[in-house]
């Protein structure tokens, strides 16, 4: 098999692309709408002055300010106080939980109700100060950042000396994160945890109770979220004066880190079992071995299509020209803030299945990705057609796709699939497209036999958290295993090249 496309790309194309599409740093706002989410318990003798804080920001950095408080059942006459807050500003969405369930849960609710770009959690105990949101948001806007994290350790012009045991405490659950997510923050439980609201509101987000923190990070971090940190300052208060996480509050970290750390639990449940992919999309070793597949067939000028987050994209990179085309608007805002720094990666929003997405495509590129779309489609012939437009003669298709139609089942209803096809079938697919098959061949042949069970037998809708991390725990084996395999693989991967 050859491993180059047979025709080059002429420059007048890929200049006129790369002058018309703008680039990230073009695209970025200058400004962002803050959510500010407040949970409340039994705080009535602080709670006015610290939502009132947060209600006197002003900032170039903030489009638009909203701050949805939930109260989470108190007893001590919180919410009568924040009743009054509410009626004198329009800018506070008030929630009242029928019964206590802790900080998480508040979350939860408050997230629900938000709509700004960002949300960053605010406690109302007045340990921190809302006057450092704003340098917060920096990394949004410059940076391109998915989370930034207000930490107390970090070197500014001056820090308050904190209670040492809680501090020691908090450095070694830290340390412990680190180690698990390769990350290297300084403060993990932090209170100030500001997320772009789409990747926030696509995270299952399953603590009831400050066990939130821990849940959070790794999630993100398995998402391969850009994370931030930015020093703030701290004002802490003593347990007499009503400090509320305690001791137990660590060993329930520690409990959550092996359990998040375990179980890839990354995306909200959709109903049409997008999240089985995505979360194998986040899986590394698999990605790995499916780049490492395709990468010898591609170019130097490369359109990929259903790019997701960028899980091969950043193994192809850097090339002359690379477009991520992705329709999902949190995938494509990761994408954005991942070509920072990167002028020869752009981002845009591109569905295969229009063919007025490919005009300023037409001709541009050597090389086209397709993975995981043509099992979707309504029409899989114009679905190629439309792909190829972005094509010159000899210009090279590198297609992903599910292999047999015994294999279809309860998984494929659930994730959309409308078919399956046989190596026969989707060579001619490709010629009706005006596509000429180089090689068609097997891939991923340890996942088909279990495909089946859970498919056909035990009707599931998806694999298990578990099964996947299985899968990626024994991918070293299976990579060198899997090509021996006697039996068909739950995958086709096809070369062709366009007449």
């Amino acid at each position: 098999m050859s491993s180059a496309p047979t025709r080059t790309v002429s420059d007048q194309p890929v200049s006129r692309l790369l002058s018309e599409l703008p680039t990230t740093e073009q695209q970025r706002p200058r400004a962002v709408a803050l959510s500010v989410m407040i949970p409340v318990y039994n705080e009535r003798h602080l709670v006015a002055a610290s939502v009132g804080r947060v209600l006197a920001l002003k900032s170039e950095r903030i489009s638009r300010l909203e701050v949805i408080v939930v109260d989470d059942r108190s007893k001590d006459g919180s919410w009568e106080i924040l009743e009054r807050v509410a009626a004198g500003d329009a800018r506070v969405k008030l929630i009242r939980h029928e019964r206590n369930m802790g900080k998480g849960a508040a979350l939860r609710t408050a997230l629900e109700q938000a709509t700004g770009d960002v949300c960053i959690v605010h406690d109302a105990d007045m340990e921190y100060n809302p006057a450092d949101i704003p340098a917060i948001l920096e990394p949004f806007i410059e940076e391109g950042a998915d989370a930034v994290f207000g930490s107390r350790y970090i070197s500014a012009q001056y820090r308050r000396a904190l209670m040492f045991r809680h501090t020691l405490i908090n450095r070694f659950i830290t340390a412990l994160t680190n180690w698990v997510t390769d990350l290297d923050l300084t403060d993990v439980e932090t209170c100030y945890k500001a997320i772009n609201t789409r990747l926030l509101k696509s995270l299952p987000l399953r603590s009831n109770d400050f066990r939130f923190e821990i849940e959070i990070t790794l999630k993100l971090a398995k998402r391969r979220a850009r994370i931030f940190e930015v020093p703030i300052r701290y004002l802490p208060r003593s347990y007499e004066e009503g400090k509320k996480i305690r001791a137990k509050d660590g060993i329930l970290a520690l409990r959550a880190m092996v359990h998040y750390s375990l179980i890839d639990d990354l995306y909200r449940e959709d109903g049409v079992g997008s999240e089985m992919v995505r979360n194998l999309q986040n899986a590394r070793r698999f990605n790995q071995w499916l780049g490492a597949t395709l990468r010898p067939f591609l170019g130097a000028r490369v359109l990929e299509l259903n790019a997701g987050a960028g899980s091969l994209t950043s193994q192809f990179i850097p090339r002359d020209l690379y477009v991520a085309a992705e329709t999902n608007p949190t995938q494509r805002d990761y994408l954005g803030g991942y070509s920072l720094g990167k002028p020869y990666l752009r981002v845009m929003d591109v569905d295969a299945a229009r063919e007025a997405d490919f005009a300023p495509l037409a001709g541009a590129f050597d090389t086209v990705v397709l993975v995981g779309a043509l099992e979707r489609a309504e029409d899989p012939v114009s679905l190629l057609r439309n792909a190829a437009l972005a094509l010159p003669p000899g210009g090279r298709m590198v297609l992903h796709t599910a292999q047999g139609p015994g294999l279809r089942g309860s998984i494929d209803a659930a994730l959309g699939y409308k078919r399956r096809f046989t190596r026969e079938e989707l060579s001619a697919l490709l010629e009706q497209a005006g596509l000429e098959a180089e090689s068609v061949f097997d891939f991923n042949r340890i996942a088909a036999p279990g495909w089946w069970l859970n498919s056909r037998v035990f009707k599931q809708q998806a694999y298990t958290p578990l099964q996947l991390k299985l899968l990626e725990v024994g991918m070293p084996l299976i990579r060198k295993i899997d090509r021996h395999l006697p039996w068909w693989g739950l995958n086709l991967i096809a070369i062709a090249t366009k007449r």
